[in-house]
């Protein structure tokens, strides 16, 4: 489950401490269906708030990806196997 970092600790009635930065400690990963998306959606992503890690690459093993964090520092992968339009 996803919360919001105020509902989880009004739920809880504490404030847990947070990692700073990019934790690393989890990775959400979204596949998209062609090369091109990888590209718009990490555009996308990073107007809402988001930060670069990686700028969209084409990789060796033929996926497109790209790497952001979102506020709280968790990575986020925009990627693709699809085609290469």
């Amino acid at each position: 489950m996803l919360y919001k970092r105020s509902n989880f600790e009004e739920m809880f009635a504490q404030k847990p401490e947070y990692p700073v930065k990019v934790n690393g400690t989890m990775e959400l990963e979204l596949d998209n269906p062609r090369f091109t998306e990888v590209d718009t959606e990490s555009e996308r992503i990073i107007q809402l708030g988001a930060t670069l890690i990686l700028e969209p690459t084409t990789t060796s093993w033929g996926q497109r990806t790209s790497f952001l964090a979102d506020p709280d520092g968790n990575l986020i992968e925009i990627g693709s196997f699809g085609k290469n339009d």
